[in-house]
């Protein structure tokens, strides 16, 4: 089986060979683990890849976004990071007055897609292509207004609130209605929701507002035949209902901020969990035989001839013995 088909058969639950893999990276781990990162690659091929962009206008960004210093990205949203390898944090609003709507630059560069080139990447692999997109309005309205105003607007409901929601909104049903003419397989959306034991909003907030959102671009994906892939961090157990609800196909989330048994007994066979083996403690501090019983404990409760993707995130901190476990031991249940 290529590792397209291994993929699609745990997404539509028809039993692959074994279970498809992914590893996600932050560029600390390349600086970091390189030779240990290279024999894990090497081991255990990644099934999902992810097109560039190929983008025929580059982005307006300043800075290195993984280095230390000051970075600026497509939005004009100011980062600061101390630490070579991570990202870093928004320190000051973009938005700081609604006035300042009206200067927003929509970064359209991100429009420019080569479409015949991702048809190119897509045709010359076997893997399970992801698009180059991440749809997350709701931290980019962090980004954009700081995280404290916007808890405060989201209490108030100022109409410029609205406005810049809109805005955000018809940029990304555009980037992702240009990413489905292509031939990827999945277009991608990320949010972080959730905090250690819980929603960063109710989830009656989130309903209201957000839900609408994804509702949409779920749509746009099935509407072209794709699937469609959602990130999110943290406890959101609470939204777990709404995003089968949508369509979600595959969820990537942190399991073990949760109650995985429960997750399984709820929501087993009802989308694909994409990861994760917990990034907070066992892959920093466990021990290989620690990982191979969290993916014994995600195996019997998300597995049903298919709903689960071999994904974890090699990280700061993370131990490279761990993360290999984590492939070892998925390919040692299949």
């Amino acid at each position: 089986m290529t590792s397209r088909e291994l993929v699609v058969d745990s997404l539509e639950f028809r039993g692959p060979a074994r279970v498809p893999r992914q590893l996600w990276l932050l560029p600390w781990a390349e600086m970091t683990w390189p030779a240990e990162l290279a024999a894990i690659r090497e081991r255990f091929p990644d099934d999902i890849v992810t097109s560039p962009a190929f983008l025929r206008e580059p982005l307006r960004t300043a800075g290195r976004e993984y280095g230390p210093g000051v970075y600026i990205d497509e939005w004009g949203c100011r980062f600061e990071n101390a630490q070579r390898g991570i990202i870093g944090q928004v320190k000051e609003p973009r938005i700081v007055s609604w006035a300042d709507l009206d200067g927003l630059r929509i970064p359209r560069e991100r429009l420019t897609v080569d479409v015949d080139k991702v048809d190119g990447f897509c045709a010359a692999s076997s893997a399970f292509v992801l698009a180059k997109t991440w749809a997350r309005p709701f931290e980019l309205l962090q980004f954009l207004r700081g995280p404290e105003n916007l808890y405060v607007d989201l209490a108030e409901r100022p109409e410029g609130l609205f406005r810049l929601i809109g805005m955000i909104h018809a940029f990304y049903k555009e980037e992702l209605e240009l990413w489905a003419s292509t031939e990827v397989d999945a277009l991608v959306l990320a949010d972080d929701w959730g905090g250690q034991s819980g929603l960063l909003v109710s989830p009656a907030l989130w309903r209201e507002i957000f839900k609408p959102l994804y509702r949409e671009y779920v749509g746009i994906a099935h509407r072209n035949g794709m699937y469609a892939f959602m990130h999110s961090d943290g406890h959101i157990a609470a939204i777990l209902p709404d995003l089968v609800e949508i369509g979600v196909d595959a969820l990537n989330a942190q399991l073990f901020c949760m109650d995985v048994a429960e997750i399984g007994r709820r929501f087993a066979g009802k989308l694909t969990f994409w990861g994760e083996i917990d990034r907070q403690r066992l892959l920093p501090y466990g021990t290989p035989a620690d990982v191979a019983a969290a993916v014994g404990t995600a195996r019997r409760a998300l597995w049903r001839k298919g709903g689960a993707i071999a994904q974890c995130e090699f990280g700061i901190g993370a131990r490279p013995e761990n993360v290999a476990a984590v492939f070892e031991a998925w390919d040692g249940l299949t």
